[in-house]
């Protein structure tokens, strides 16, 4: 275990960027290995996280009831015995954080194993008889309104009331389509025949599951949920990542990966096949693999495969992905029911559909230059590597060349990333100025500026969000705000996520910090909190734009404030700035926007589905097939609604830009992908008002001037 003398001094190594490296082979086996992590982690949390709980019996037992709760969900797989069994271990967790041996990760682990064995020979013999839709039969799937079973008896009734429901929304979903058919169609059957058919894909549906937890979900698995059941009590965003899932995480933030070159998808039964194939990278150049192979096994170089019995197309992803250069050797089934091993040799994927993408949109005579950037992404291992500052900056330049009179950033969906960008991109669109504010656990502020003096872009500016826009967004959103540069547009609040974090990697032998990864592990730790220039931070209560817009998910449970771990909201001082004084009359535009949305058929179209939404939230249906037709039937016509309100609607004119059609024009894959995304743009009711708005900021700024 690490010193905690050393690890203040290397948190100051690491916020200031300069980080040290440490010799990680010869990883230690399990038990040695837990006890390892759960130290280091613990010791980590407790000297260094931003706002740490104290780690003592109240903490032990809520990391058993939240560690419980994570390994079963729905409380279908315990019974209430194991819990009571369970409870001596209720206030020794926070001994076993502290070097204790390890002795409730493996008492429930035991017995998790033994259950899940039980359910998965019990499972098959409730789907053996057809289903009766005909009782007045209620089925409760809020699991905090449920105990844990008495007994196995009423563990498997709780089951078969599940099974039914999974039963049930298949069922339906046919009768639905066979509605359509004449009882003539040769496509037309029974109900007994679509009853049957119905169960037949549950059956598929929860033999996977089983199936992924009996052959795929290891004790490695679950060593690493309770960690991250500890990480995650401390806050919401400090993380544990075993080395394959920081990999993953990388090549996120980054926008490239090394791989084959081609994509997975799953059918229903489970079964991950080739999807696609790029041309000219690893899959392409083996000429062995086609479009429909299943893939059976994954192995690295010599090393024994792994098989992908129970596994979701995404954890199969990442262990094709690997180091650029590295040999990757998969199994396939061909279509003939052949078997064969293809061995390649990894090479770099850039994932550029995540990069920033601007068109531009004519709205009442304006040309209104559009930049969608799906997330704040940076690449800082290459020296030439993607920044979105610096892409946005160049779709901002080509926009200008269209002589656009107004910009919309849209951030609806991103979910953050890197800070220095932000500060970056903010300077495009101010002269100079603090951008964010930063405070550290001991309270020490820090003022994030914008030193360039040059504006790229100083016209009529708006900012889309949503409630998934979280952390970057939510501080490029507040700047603009802030200094008034623009009007923020979206859903009541931002997410909501105003905290700072580092990727410090666990080091197996000597126990010191390794600069963001080791082979045991790596803790994405909250070290630091947002605050907007305003003194307000952005934790918790998000940003509030200045025009609200109907929202059908406004009501789901996903912000940072609908977490009971989230760390609270407060402010600091105000930092020293200039505010812009707009050339529009922001109560005048809100004003309009709310008129064009109160008559917008779409809009109110939304508003009612919200409404639904918001009671589906209540869990609890209906297993009578004409009640659950009906419940269902209400949620599909709001929605039919606001399809059909679109489809009146005149589409918006948006065009590509000139200089990405040519840039495309010799790759006929990627220009159609633009193409249809635009398409998608025309469609966009969101995008369409804002532009109506901004083209309102347009006209009242030509008449400030023409005064």
């Amino acid at each position: 275990m690490f010193s905690k003398r050393l690890l203040p001094i290397v948190i100051v190594f690491l916020i200031a960027g300069s980080l040290f490296t440490f010799n990680t082979s010869g990883v230690a086996n399990p038990p040695d290995r837990y006890e390892l992590i759960l130290q280091q982690v613990t010791d980590m949390l407790e000297v260094a996280h931003y706002n740490p709980k104290k780690v003592d019996d109240e903490f032990s037992k809520n990391i058993f009831k939240k560690y419980i709760e994570a390994l079963d969900p729905d409380k279908n797989i315990f019974l209430a015995g194991d819990i009571r069994e369970f409870k001596k271990f209720e206030t020794t967790i926070d001994d076993e954080m502290h070097g204790e041996k390890i002795q409730f990760f493996y008492a429930i682990d035991q017995i998790y194993q033994k259950r899940i064995a039980e359910l998965n020979a019990q499972y098959p013999s409730l789907l053996l008889s057809a289903f009766q839709f005909t009782t007045n039969e209620m089925i409760t799937l809020d699991a905090d309104k449920l105990d844990f079973p008495k007994s196995d008896q009423v563990r498997k009734e709780a089951w078969r009331k599940r099974i039914k429901f999974l039963t049930l929304e298949r069922y339906a979903d046919l009768l639905d389509a066979r509605d359509l058919l004449k009882k003539t169609d040769s496509l037309y059957k029974s109900d007994a025949e679509l009853e049957k058919e119905a169960r037949e894909k549950v059956k598929k549906i929860v033999t996977r599951n089983f199936d992924r937890m009996v052959s795929k979900s290891k004790q490695d698995d679950r060593f690493d949920l309770f960690i991250n059941v500890i990480t995650n009590y401390m806050d919401p965003h400090t993380t544990f990542f075993p080395p394959i899932e920081k990999r993953s995480f990388d090549e996120q933030m980054s926008g490239r990966f090394y791989g084959i070159g081609a994509s997975l998808r799953s059918d229903e039964g489970g079964i991950i096949r080739i999807a696609t194939i790029v041309a000219g990278l690893p899959a392409w150049k083996s000429q062995q693999i086609v479009v429909g192979d299943q893939v059976l096994k994954v192995g690295q170089a010599n090393t024994e495969p792994v098989d992908l019995t129970g596994f979701e197309t995404e954890e199969a992803v990442k262990l094709i992905r690997g180091k650029k250069g590295t040999e990757v050797r998969i199994t396939l089934k061909k279509a003939d029911g052949t078997i064969k091993i293809v061995s390649m040799i990894r090479d770099e994927v850039v994932l550029d559909e995540t990069y920033a993408k601007s068109a531009v949109i004519i709205e009442n005579g304006n040309k209104i230059g559009y930049i969608f950037l799906p997330e704040f992404y940076a690449d800082w291992e290459r020296p030439n590597g993607a920044k979105c500052s610096q892409d946005v900056a160049r779709e901002i330049i080509k926009l200008k060349e269209q002589q656009i009179d107004g910009i919309i950033i849209d951030l609806r969906n991103n979910g953050g990333g890197s800070l220095y960008d932000v500060v970056q991109m903010v300077g495009l669109f101010i002269p100079e100025g603090p951008i964010v504010q930063v405070k550290d656990r001991e309270g020490n502020p820090t003022i994030l500026r914008d030193r360039d003096k040059s504006v790229l872009y100083d016209g009529p500016l708006a900012v889309m969000v949503n409630e998934f826009s979280a952390s970057a967004s939510e501080i490029f959103a507040a700047a603009i705000q802030d200094y008034g540069r623009g009007i923020v547009i979206g859903s009541t609040s931002t997410y909501g996520k105003g905290t700072v974090q580092r990727n410090i990697g666990l080091e197996p032998n000597t126990g010191l910090l390794n600069k963001e990864s080791a082979d045991i592990g790596t803790v994405k730790l909250t070290l630091q909190k947002f605050y907007r220039i305003n003194g307000g931070s952005t934790q918790l209560k998000g940003v509030t734009p200045n025009l609200i817009l109907p929202d059908q998910y406004e009501s789901l449970k996903y912000r940072e404030k609908d977490n009971p771990d989230a760390l609270p909201w407060d402010e600091i001082q105000k930092a020293i700035y200039n505010k812009t004084v707009p050339n529009f009359d922001l109560e005048s535009v809100k004003r309009r926007s709310m008129e064009r949305v109160n008559a917008h058929p779409a809009f109110n179209a939304i508003k009612a589905s919200s409404l639904l939404i918001e009671k589906s939230n209540e869990k609890l249906y209906s297993l009578e097939l004409s009640a659950y037709r009906d419940e269902q039937k209400k949620i599909r016509d709001a929605f039919k609604k606001i399809d059909e309100s679109n489809k009146e609607l005149k589409p918006l004119q948006v065009k590509m830009l000139d200089a990405d059609e040519k840039r495309l024009s010799s790759d006929n894959d990627k220009l159609e992908r633009r193409k249809q995304w635009v398409g998608y743009l025309t469609k966009d009711i969101y995008v369409n008002e804002t532009s109506q708005i901004v083209s309102d900021m347009i006209k009242q700024g030509v008449l400030v001037k023409g005064n």
